[in-house]
C-alpha cells in the first residue's frame, strides 16, 4: 500500500497507529524453543518394536518401498525430533485402528501388536511430558469476517440484518476446512485499508441518526409496476391496480418472484423499525391443474414473504446480494389487512415475495396452455408473449395480489438508541443539544469503549495515543463530535481489537481476560460480555466450576447459534453447501423448494438438539429421528411434519438416521451433476474418522483413462486400483464412497444409475469388516465409535483455540475421548470437556 494510498483513506492517523502497533506487537513474539526427548528405553525397542516393524511393516515401508512416504526401518530407538514423533505416532494409530498390517498380509499375534502399542504409548507420552515444560508458541490470531462482524454488533449493539461491513474484506482462508485458525488469517495492505472503510461505516451507522426522527407515513394504492416482462400485461389485464407474485425466488428466469414498490425504491430515510400494513389476498389456492403439474400443495395457505431491496445494488425484480427475510405470513384466500414490524436500514425498501410459489412461470405459460388448450382461446401463435398473456388473463395458477401498502416510522425502542449510548453513554443528550464534548468526558468515553474493545481494560498509554489522534483532529478544525467519532474509528483500527489476546508461553495459562475471549469466540463468535469480563476483572474465570457454569449459560444464549453455525461450516464443510449448484434441468426441486436452506436448517437443528439435550455424539452416526420440513420430508420420503415449519421427526427407515443420510452431507460431497464415491469416501476419511489420505501421486491421473470395458464407477474404480500407488489410498476411500452411492446428488434415494444399472452400495473395509449397505457401514461405524469421538475432539479442539492440534495435544484429547465414553458420550459434555482442558486454558 502506498503513501498515497494512505494519505487517501481516513482516518490517516489511525492508519498510522494501526501500522505502528502491528509492528510492537509483532516484536514482542516469541519464538518457538527447542524440543527435547522423552526418556526411552532403547533396549526395549531392540528387542520389542525392531522385530514387531520387520516382520509385519518393512517390507512396504523399508528400503525397497515406501508406501505412503513412510519408512519405519532407519526408525531411532528413541524420539529426538518431531519427525520421529510423527511416524511413532502413525504406526501407533493404524495399529489402534486395526487398519495395518492389511487384511492381506500376515498378521502379528495379539500379545505382540500389544507389546508394540503399550511401547509407543509410553515413548510418546514421555516425550510430550518432556516437551511440556520447553516448549513456547505464539501465533497472534486475528478476527475473522464473521467475528469481526459479530464483535462490531455486539460492541456498538447495530441491528446486523443488512449490514455487512466485512463485505469487501478478502475471502478468509481456511485450514483442514477451519476459518479460525492463526496462521492462515493473514493481514495484507488490501485488508488494512478495508478495515479503515468498515470502522468509518460502523460508528457511522452507530451515530445517527443524531436527533430523533419523526414518524412519517407513506401509503401506496396504484400503478403497482414490478417488471417489463409481466407489467406488459398487467397494464392490460388490471391496469396495475395491484401487485401479483407467480414465481418463488428461486426461478432460474423469474417473473413476477418479487413485488418492489417501485414507487418508493430509494427506501426508507433513516435506520429503525417501520410498521407495514398490506392488503393482500391468496388467489386461486384451489385451483382446477394438476397439483403435482405446478408443483403446489393446494392445501397449504399461500405464504407472503417480506424482504429487504436496494436499487443501488440491482434491479428490484431480482435477487440481490444482501436480501435477509423480514417476516412471513399465511394469507387467507380473501382481501384482507396484515400488519407486522420490522427493521430497515437507511435507503432500503419493503419488497414482497411468493413463499411457496410456483416454479419457472417463464416457461410455465406455454406449458400450461399446451396441457390444458380446452381452456383458453385459439393461440394466433406459439410465442411466449402471447402465451403470457393468455395465461395470466384466463388462467387460474395460484397468485398472491396486494392491493394497498402503508408504511410508516422510524420507531425505537429507546432514545438515544442502545447504538448511541454504547458510544457515549447518557451524554448522549447533552452534547447534541449544546455541541459540547470537553477532552475529559471523551477521554472517559473512549476509556470505556475501548476497554470493551479490547477487551480487557486498556492501559493509560493506549488511551493516551486515541487522546492524541483526537487532539489533532480538534486542531485540524474538526468538531469535538468529530474528533471523537475518529477517536472511535482509532480503537477499530488497533491491532488490540483486530487480534485476539494470547501471548505466553505453552504451559502457562493464559490471562484471566484471554480466556474469557477465547472462550466467547469458541461459544459465541464474538466479543465476551459483561459477565465474562467481570470474573476475568476477580481472577474467577479459570477455577473449573466457573467456567462449566459460564459454558452452561453461554450455550444456552441465543448467540451460541454462531457455535453450531460455525463449527458446522468446519466441521462438515457446509459452507460449501451450493459451491457446487445443482443441475437445474435434473433437480428442479432444489431450487423450487429452498432446499439448500432446508437441508443446512435440518443439521444445525438436529446438532443444537443434541447440544441442547446432551445427547450422545454416537446420533451423528446413527440415530432414529431427525428435524424436516415439508418439503425435505417428501425428498427422504419419511413422517410428514404437521406444520409448514421444521419439526422433528421419527425416522423408521434406517438408511437416513444420522450425519450419513441427510442431504447437507449428500450435497456437499457431490458435485452438482453426479456423484463420486472417491468424494465422498475422502470427506468420510477427514471428517468422520480424522485419517485423510495422502494426496494422490503427482503422475497418476484422477481416473486411469484406461476404463475400456468399466460400466459402472465401481468398475472405473476397480480398474484404477491395479496402479499400485493408487491401491493402498483407494481401498480405503472406495468403500466408504460405495455405501452412499444409493443416494444422488441432493441426498434422494435411488436403487440404478439412469433407468437399469443396479447400484452396489457394499464394500470391505481395510480392517476386513465388510456391509452391504449404507445401513451395515454406520453399524461398523457405530461399533468403531471411539475413532469418531477422537476425530471430533481433534477437529473441536482446533475449533476452540484457533490452531491446528499438535502430537503436544494428542494425550489431552485422549483423555477427553475416554472421559466422554466413560459418561455417555453426551455432546455437551464435549464441548464442556474441551473448555476445561489444558490445551484450551493455554496460549
Amino acid at each position: 500500500m502506498t503513501n498515497d494510498m494512505l494519505r487517501a483513506s481516513r482516518p490517516f492517523l489511525a492508519t498510522i497507529f494501526l501500522f505502528s502497533g502491528l509492528c510492537a506487537i509483532a516484536d514482542e513474539v516469541p519464538t518457538k524453543s527447542a524440543s527435547t526427548g522423552s526418556k526411552s528405553d532403547p533396549a526395549s525397542f531392540e528387542s520389542t518394536v525392531r522385530p514387531f516393524l520387520k516382520s509385519y511393516c518393512t517390507k512396504c515401508h523399508g528400503a525397497d518401498q515406501q508406501k505412503g512416504e513412510r519408512r519405519f526401518d532407519q526408525l531411532p530407538p528413541q524420539i529426538h525430533s518431531d519427525n520421529t514423533l510423527v511416524d511413532f505416532q502413525d504406526i501407533l494409530d493404524q495399529l489402534n485402528l486395526a487398519e495395518m498390517p492389511p487384511q492381506d498380509a500376515r498378521q502379528p499375534p495379539t500379545e505382540e501388536s500389544r507389546a508394540a502399542i503399550d511401547w509407543l504409548t509410553q515413548q510418546i507420552a514421555g516425550y510430550h511430558e518432556a516437551r511440556q515444560t520447553t516448549d513456547g508458541e505464539t501465533i497472534l490470531r486475528r478476527l475473522n469476517a464473521r467475528e469481526y462482524r459479530n464483535t462490531v454488533r455486539d460492541l456498538l449493539r447495530l441491528n446486523m440484518t443488512m449490514f455487512d461491513p466485512t463485505a469487501s474484506f478478502p475471502r478468509d482462508q481456511t485450514t483442514e476446512h477451519l476459518d479460525n485458525v492463526g496462521e492462515t488469517l493473514v493481514t495484507s495492505g488490501y485488508l488494512l485499508a478495508k478495515y479503515l472503510s468498515a470502522a468509518d461505516h460502523v460508528v457511522s451507522k452507530a451515530m445517527t441518526p443524531a436527533t430523533l426522527p419523526e414518524a412519517r407515513t407513506w401509503t401506496f394504492r396504484d400503478r403497482f409496476r414490478q417488471q417489463p416482462e409481466i407489467d406488459q400485461v398487467h397494464g392490460r389485464t388490471n391496469g396495475f391496480s395491484h401487485i401479483t407474485l407467480y414465481d418463488v425466488v428461486g426461478a432460474d428466469k423469474p417473473e413476477g418472484a418479487y413485488g418492489p414498490i417501485l414507487a418508493f425504491k430509494e427506501g426508507v430515510p433513516y435506520d429503525g423499525i417501520y410498521e407495514l400494513r398490506i392488503k393482500a389476498e391468496a388467489v386461486n389456492r384451489l385451483h382446477p391443474y394438476d397439483p403435482k403439474f405446478l408443483g403446489t400443495d393446494p392445501a397449504e395457505p399461500l405464504r407472503l414473504g417480506i424482504v429487504a431491496g436496494n436499487y443501488l445494488a440491482g434491479p428490484l425484480h431480482k435477487p440481490q446480494p444482501i436480501e435477509p427475510l423480514l417476516a412471513e405470513l399465511d394469507l387467507a384466500d380473501e382481501s384482507k389487512w396484515y400488519t407486522v414490524r420490522v427493521w430497515l436500514d437507511a435507503g432500503y425498501t419493503p419488497r414482497f415475495t411468493f413463499r411457496n410459489g410456483l416454479m419457472d412461470v417463464r416457461s410455465l405459460w406455454s406449458q400450461l396452455l399446451k396441457k390444458y388448450d380446452d381452456q383458453f382461446p385459439p393461440r394466433k401463435d406459439s410465442g411466449i408473449v402471447e402465451a403470457r398473456f393468455n395465461a395470466i388473463k384466463y388462467g387460474k395458477l395460484p397468485q398472491i395480489h396486494i392491493h394497498e401498502i402503508e408504511i410508516e416510522g422510524p420507531f425505537y425502542e429507546a432514545w438515544p438508541t442502545d447504538s448511541q449510548r454504547a458510544v457515549l453513554g447518557n451524554d448522549w443528550g447533552d452534547v447534541q443539544k449544546s455541541g459540547v464534548l470537553s477532552e475529559q468526558v471523551m477521554r472517559e468515553h473512549l476509556t470505556t469503549f475501548a476497554s470493551r474493545a479490547y477487551r480487557r481494560p486498556a492501559a493509560s498509554h493506549e488511551v493516551d495515543r486515541i487522546m492524541q489522534v483526537v487532539k489533532s483532529r480538534l486542531d485540524a478544525g474538526r468538531t469535538p463530535l468529530e474528533a471523537y467519532t475518529d477517536g472511535l474509528k482509532t480503537v477499530l483500527c488497533s491491532p488490540n481489537f483486530l487480534f485476539l489476546e494470547g501471548r505466553g508461553s505453552v504451559g502457562e495459562p493464559l490471562s484471566q481476560y484471554a480466556l474469557a475471549s477465547r472462550l466467547s469466540y469458541f461459544l459465541w463468535s464474538s466479543m465476551p460480555d459483561d459477565e465474562l469480563r467481570g470474573l476475568a476483572a476477580r481472577d474467577k474465570l479459570q477455577e473449573p466450576e466457573v467456567l462449566r457454569s459460564q459454558v452452561e449459560r453461554m450455550l444456552d444464549d441465543p448467540k451460541s447459534a454462531a457455535f453450531v453455525e460455525g463449527f458446522l461450516d468446519s466441521w462438515l464443510t457446509l459452507r460449501d453447501l451450493g459451491s457446487s449448484p445443482p443441475d437445474r434441468s435434473k433437480f428442479e426441486e432444489f431450487y423450487h423448494y429452498d432446499l439448500g436452506q432446508a437441508m443446512r436448517e435440518e443439521t444445525r437443528l438436529f446438532t443444537r438438539y443434541l447440544l441442547d439435550n446432551n445427547l450422545s455424539i454416537v446420533n451423528f452416526l446413527d440415530s432414529d429421528f431427525t428435524f424436516v420440513n415439508k418439503r425435505l420430508a417428501e425428498l427422504y420420503d419419511c413422517e410428514l411434519p404437521q406444520g409448514s415449519g421444521f419439526e422433528r421427526v421419527s425416522l423408521t427407515d434406517g438408511r437416513r438416521g444420522g450425519l450419513l443420510g441427510q442431504s447437507s452431507v449428500l450435497t456437499v460431497t457431490a458435485n452438482g451433476i453426479d456423484t463420486s464415491p472417491v468424494v465422498r469416501g475422502v470427506w468420510l476419511l477427514e471428517n468422520i474418522l480424522g485419517t485423510p489420505p495422502a494426496p494422490p501421486p503427482p503422475n497418476v491421473e484422477p481416473l486411469d483413462p484406461d476404463i475400456r470395458g468399466a460400466k459402472t464407477i465401481r468398475d472405473q474404480l476397480s480398474k484404477h486400483r491395479d496402479v499400485a500407488s493408487c491401491y493402498d489410498c483407494h481401498r480405503k476411500i472406495d468403500p466408504l464412497g460405495f455405501a452412499l452411492e444409493n443416494f444422488d446428488p441432493i441426498g434422494a434415494w435411488r436403487e440404478t444409475y439412469g433407468r437399469s444399472t443396479k447400484i452396489d452400495s457394499s464394500g470391505e473395509l481395510p480392517n476386513g469388516k465388510a456391509f452391504v449397505n449404507v445401513e451395515g457401514l454406520k453399524t461398523i461405524l457405530v461399533d468403531q465409535r471411539s475413532q469418531f469421538a477422537k476425530a471430533l475432539t481433534i477437529k473441536m479442539m482446533a475449533y476452540a483455540t484457533g490452531r491446528r492440534t499438535t502430537l503436544a495435544d494428542r494425550p489431552h484429547i485422549d483423555a477427553i475421548v475416554t472421559q466422554s465414553e466413560a459418561n455417555g458420550n453426551g455432546f455437551r459434555d464435549l464441548v464442556t470437556s474441551i473448555v476445561l482442558s489444558e490445551p484450551f486454558c493455554s496460549p
